[in-house]
């Protein structure tokens, strides 16, 4: 019988987060739902601690290392609930997370997709992201990272896009704007995703009781983050953004651009600060392999570029 959620951990060498991450889901309040890790052919012992300890999970294990995208997607394909409920190896879920996200996706049927209250792990009154936005310059941005929760973020309310380190999305609407794009392998797939689901008229809603704490950078981070961030920020903005946008703010863009590039030459030393620079290079020579993905989801959009708009913050 299939469940109301499935849930969906992308794994790579996780043998030392995922007990925690694990333990988290089997306290849930909320049962009704299924747990998929899908391992990217980790050389640790993953594999092993799944199929001993949690013998509940399905286990997915890839025969090479298909990123963040790939994984997920082998997920979903190999899932049955009605909501797809992402979660990074280093998070651990509030034990009423999902209780939290089943009332809010009942309460907002109009709603695609709906962002988690994302907290620090070693900082838990200390956000990372409260839904995540999109500024006019291209750049996405964690809504209330590294801010300490006094309450300001307490609030119900449509956002831009959930951060995909816990998210949860309506399987119908995945199947309809499409699964996440693999080209990403990792990194602002979920900008991606989320401006897909805009243009086609799905609107994401931020659930602050739905609460999941993050190990930041536990599985990532360094020179990997910093050159997929690089090159598929430029990626989103070629694949997504619509030309009246585009013609409007192009020189925020171009600005936003040229000073990441510029803090990067002035911390050259730094490995992660080379890596943003050769992502940055990357998409500028291979952003063209958007253009055939942009024509089809300019083609799927049913809302106005003055809606589109409303949701992008302003440039500091």
């Amino acid at each position: 019988m299939a469940k109301a959620f499935s849930v969906i951990i992308p794994s790579w060498n996780g043998a030392s987060l995922l007990p925690a991450c694990l333990d988290s889901l089997r306290a849930q309040t909320f049962q009704d739902f299924e747990v998929l890790v899908v391992d990217n052919a980790s050389t640790d012992e993953t594999v092993d601690l799944i199929r001993r300890d949690y013998p509940e999970v399905e286990l997915i294990p890839l025969k090479e290392n298909r990123g963040f995208t790939g994984a997920v997607n082998a997920g979903i394909a190999a899932s049955q609930g009605s909501l797809i409920a992402l979660l990074n190896q280093d998070v651990e879920a509030d034990p009423h997370w999902l209780e939290e996200i089943a009332r809010v996706a009942h309460a907002y049927p109009e709603a695609g997709a709906i962002a988690c209250k994302i907290m620090l792990y070693d900082r838990r009154d200390h956000f990372h992201s409260a839904g995540d936005s999109y500024r006019r310059d291209g750049i996405p941005v964690n809504r209330g990272v590294w801010q300490k929760d006094v309450g300001q973020y307490d609030t119900e309310c449509p956002v831009f896009a959930a951060c995909g380190g816990a998210a949860v999305y309506r399987r119908h609407v995945l199947d309809q704007i499409g699964w996440f794009d693999e080209t990403f392998f990792m990194y602002c797939e979920d900008v991606d995703l989320a401006w897909r689901q805009q243009l086609a008229g799905w609107s994401t809603i931020y659930a602050p009781r739905a609460v999941a704490f993050h190990h930041l950078s536990a599985s990532g981070g360094g020179v990997t983050a910093s050159y997929y961030t690089g090159r598929n920020t430029i990626y989103v903005i070629v694949k997504n953004v619509p030309s009246p946008l585009l013609q409007k703010y192009w020189p925020a863009m171009l600005k936003a651009q040229w000073r990441i590039f510029a803090d990067a030459l002035r911390a050259w030393r730094g490995d992660a600060a080379r890596a943003r620079m050769r992502g940055q290079c990357a998409g500028l020579l291979t952003w063209p392999r958007m253009l055939g993905k942009r024509q089809a989801i300019q083609r799927s959009r049913r809302v106005s570029i003055a809606y589109l708009e409303s949701l992008l913050d302003a440039v500091d």
